[in-house]
């Protein structure tokens, strides 16, 4: 057996960014740029008014006459005299001959005049002209993540398009002749194949496109067949038949259809009978049929590898200390990721496991928002500190009173 993290870096130097294509700005949401953003002019284009007031240079006093109107979008050519004001809306541009802005709520209004109340400091409410980006600025580098903020910055450089790695497309298989599709009612000795939808969910929580391939029978022709088919996408992910029992088919499969195995069973728990393959040139990754075991191997191996070729380049989960709210233990050999709650009050994470570890159980893993990281032969008390992989941001409202 190898090391998660030996796990890890075997797939990563396996995996590499995908192509780039060029899609709409709201289709490029949650997408990450593959090219550099330069700003074509200065942004804002002008010195502009901040409020609406009045805009006057600020050594004509505060006795003012009022000798215009300008509006949002409207420009004023000739000089605003020494002694005068023009009124004027957010967003217009600064008349020549002015240097501040007071608010209209600080001016006592007149027939055409003001007087103004609080002291005027020259610039005053004044967006100037390239404040924000400066004509050749780099403004976005590729490998950003494109989040509302960075579309709205793309648009206000004038584009309608941008170029965004493109998004991965992967496969998803489960195997096992006591499936049953979602929809139908179990007998003893079948299950609803949740394993096909809950790591579904995962590839289209991590940003890729989920394929769904649906069921194979554990019959050999039956698996290859499904298996060539998910070989289309860009990654393929089967769950079931990847350990070592007689209708365990899928890493011969993988071998027969022309795949080298990476490397098959990580030492952790659960997930052990985990296998890495590249068939034809596309990342296979076999996850163990329990759920539990299957969602955890994702989150370890298969999120990283969709983030790494969707161009990301934070791929990995946040890992913070969190203090133990009770006593656990892992008498085993390999680590634990133990499903825990996990809540942030006074500045400091704090766990609770979710109760019983079987990989069965995925009421365990609903109740969770974290993997508490246990080393072999770990004894750990109430109050003590263990490493907790954050799965969502859930744990902001945790099980503890603050």
């Amino acid at each position: 057996m190898i090391s998660i993290d030996q796990a890890q870096a075997i797939i990563l130097d396996t995996v590499s960014p995908l192509p780039a294509e060029d899609v709409s700005l709201l289709a490029a949401l949650g997408r990450v740029a593959a090219e550099d953003l330069t700003a074509l002019w200065d942004i804002p284009l002008a010195d502009y008014s901040a409020m609406d007031g009045y805009a006057f240079a600020a050594a004509s006093g505060t006795d003012l006459a009022v000798s215009g109107f300008l509006p949002a979008g409207g420009t004023h050519e000739t000089p605003v005299p020494t002694g005068s004001a023009v009124k004027i809306m957010t967003g217009a541009v600064i008349p020549p001959g002015c240097d501040t802005v007071v608010p209209i709520e600080d001016v006592v209004a007149g027939e055409g005049h003001i007087s103004i109340r609080d002291r005027v400091t020259p610039g005053m409410n004044i967006r100037r002209r390239g404040e924000d980006v400066v004509r050749g600025d780099l403004v976005i580098p590729a490998g950003t993540l494109l989040r509302p903020s960075e579309i709205g910055m793309i648009t206000s450089l004038g584009r309608t398009s941008v170029s965004v790695v493109r998004t991965v497309r992967a496969a998803v298989l489960s195997t096992g002749d006591e499936l049953l599709d979602a929809g139908t009612v179990p007998r003893p000795g079948q299950v609803i194949n949740s394993n096909s939808y809950a790591v579904a969910a995962q590839v289209r929580d991590s940003g890729a496109e989920p394929l769904m391939l649906g069921i194979a029978r554990d019959e050999r022709e039956i698996i290859r067949g499904k298996l060539e088919e998910g070989l289309a996408a860009d990654l393929l992910i089967t769950t079931g038949g990847v350990s070592v029992g007689d209708r365990d088919l899928v890493k011969e499969l993988l071998v027969e259809l022309g795949g080298e195995i990476r490397f098959w069973q990580v030492s952790m728990k659960p997930g052990k009978p985990v296998a890495f393959a590249v068939v034809r040139g596309k990342p296979v990754f076999a996850l163990p049929g329990n759920p539990v075991a299957a969602m955890v191997s994702f989150e370890q191996f298969v999120r990283p590898a969709l983030l790494k070729m969707a161009g990301h380049s934070r791929i990995f989960r946040p890992v913070v200390k969190a203090v133990l709210q009770e006593a656990v233990k892992n008498p085993g050999k390999r680590p634990h990721l133990v499903r825990g709650a996990v809540e942030l009050t006074g500045g400091r994470y704090r766990v609770v496991s979710t109760g019983n570890q079987s990989s069965g159980r995925i009421s365990s893993l609903t109740r969770s928002n974290g993997l508490m990281v246990l080393p072999p032969d770990a004894s750990l008390a109430a109050g003590d500190e263990v490493d907790v992989q954050l799965l969502d941001r859930s744990f902001e409202m945790g099980p503890f009173a603050p």
